[in-house]
């Protein structure tokens, strides 16, 4: 790395830093996770993120730990559907080693010594009776004894502690009205916790890089829909169904995004949050809402919408035809079966350069920042396509794309055949951000 590269880092990150400030984080730490040798770097990340303003709230996992320590006391332990049987016998073993990976955590995030980047960092660490569980029962006749589920997240309670800057450790353990202790997944509390506090995020730990496909390519981006389907393979190892199905469940409940992300990979979490590719799997939208390729059925729906933009002036007008032969260039944000937002490339391969085009939002939609998603697709698709600039005539928003990165240029830039067909008596501006 060059003396000046961690400078341009640093610069372009500071949107994403400010955008993560005063929201709420949940992150699941698996016991596998908290072994690897990569954790004291997920630490001292946890500790810039927090030291960023950054709520955090953090399940961690123990089935490594709790498998050893049942060995160590000549146990066996009993394993279905994935899901350890807790018996009242193996109970406070469970608890001694959830106990002491608690203890360990607390420690880890105490450090502050002077040559560490936690110096000075002065965490603190909150824990306590904040899940309340149920057992889960019996099952296909077999008795989980004490293995259990979320039932109720104190949401005030972890609330009051990260409005005083403290981050909230949640052990896979809860309790019931009966004063009984439950092993739980904490999977199922990070996801439960994270819906309960209508997260920003949710960030789940893996061994991979993310979800992997069946070539083993990383998938970086999933919906909810897509992501269900990709539960229902016979291949998916049964750990990753697990944390699949938590982020499943906490996007559907409330939660804006999921990101799967390796524990291994250094600065993974950093990488995940600050950049704009990441460094992992993305799970998010939900079923009243999505941003999808745009279908001849939706035709309609954007001439609803573009109709008062075209009339004002803001857009150039167009037929229902030519938006029929088209509408393969269109991406739209629906919700409830409304189109509530749309966005046209065109691209320009010569030049390797596109045209974003037609972009409106509902007047209703405008400061929920579903402008902002639909760029964020539009460059994404871009990308994807080998397009290395993206361009915007603008008439009326130039302060919006000039917010979002897009630079002053000329009209003589343009591509030729765009050139060919500019109209100069709208005398439309012309910006351009680079992409990559």
């Amino acid at each position: 790395m060059k003396s000046t590269d961690w400078l341009h880092g640093f610069r372009h990150s500071s949107p994403y830093i400010n955008a993560h400030r005063g929201r709420t984080v949940v992150l699941t730490l698996s016991g596998e996770a908290i072994a690897d040798a990569n954790f004291i770097n997920i630490i001292h990340d946890i500790t810039l993120l927090s030291s960023l303003g950054v709520r955090l709230v953090v399940s961690f996992g123990a089935r490594p730990q709790i498998q050893q320590r049942l060995e160590s006391a000549g146990q066996h332990s009993q394993l279905e559907r994935g899901v350890r049987v807790t018996t009242e016998e193996h109970l406070p073993l469970v608890l001694e080693a959830v106990g002491a990976l608690r203890a360990h955590l607390e420690s880890q995030l105490s450090m502050g010594l002077i040559n560490s980047p936690m110096h000075n960092a002065r965490i603190r660490v909150s824990s306590g009776n904040f899940v309340t569980a149920k057992p889960v029962g019996v099952l296909g006749g077999i008795d989980f004894g004490y293995t259990g589920r979320v039932r109720r997240v104190d949401v005030q309670g972890i609330d009051s502690l990260l409005a005083l800057g403290h981050i909230v450790l949640l052990p896979p353990q809860g309790y019931s009205p009966t004063g009984d202790a439950f092993n739980l997944s904490h999977e199922d509390v990070g996801s439960q916790v994270a819906a309960a506090l209508q997260a920003e995020k949710l960030i789940v730990y893996t061994p991979h890089a993310g979800v992997l496909n069946s070539e083993g390519h990383l998938i970086r981006e999933l919906s909810v829909r897509e992501a269900r389907q990709k539960l229902r393979d016979p291949a998916l190892p049964l750990q990753d169904v697990e944390r699949l199905r938590a982020a499943c469940e906490a996007c559907e409940r409330g939660v804006r995004r999921t990101h799967i992300i390796s524990f291994a990979e250094d600065g993974a979490l950093l990488e995940e949050l600050f950049t704009r590719d990441g460094a992992g799997t993305l799970v998010s939208g939900d079923t009243y809402e999505q941003l999808r390729s745009a279908r001849a059925e939706d035709i309609g729906g954007i001439v609803e919408l573009i109709q008062p933009l075209e009339e004002q002036g803001i857009l150039v007008r167009r037929s229902r035809e030519l938006l029929e032969t088209e509408i393969n260039r269109f991406v739209v944000a629906e919700r409830d079966g409304t189109i509530v937002g749309c966005a046209a490339l065109y691209p320009y391969p010569e030049e390797q350069a596109g045209e974003l085009s037609c972009f409106a939002v509902d007047s209703a939609y405008r400061r929920a920042g579903r402008g902002d998603e639909i760029l964020s697709w539009v460059e994404q698709l871009a990308i994807k396509q080998g397009i290395q600039r993206l361009f915007v005539l603008t008439t009326q928003t130039e302060h919006w794309f000039r917010e979002r990165g897009f630079q002053p240029s000329t009209v003589q830039a343009l591509p030729g055949p765009k050139l060919a067909e500019y109209n100069p008596q709208r005398n439309s501006k012309v910006f351009v951000k680079t992409l990559g």
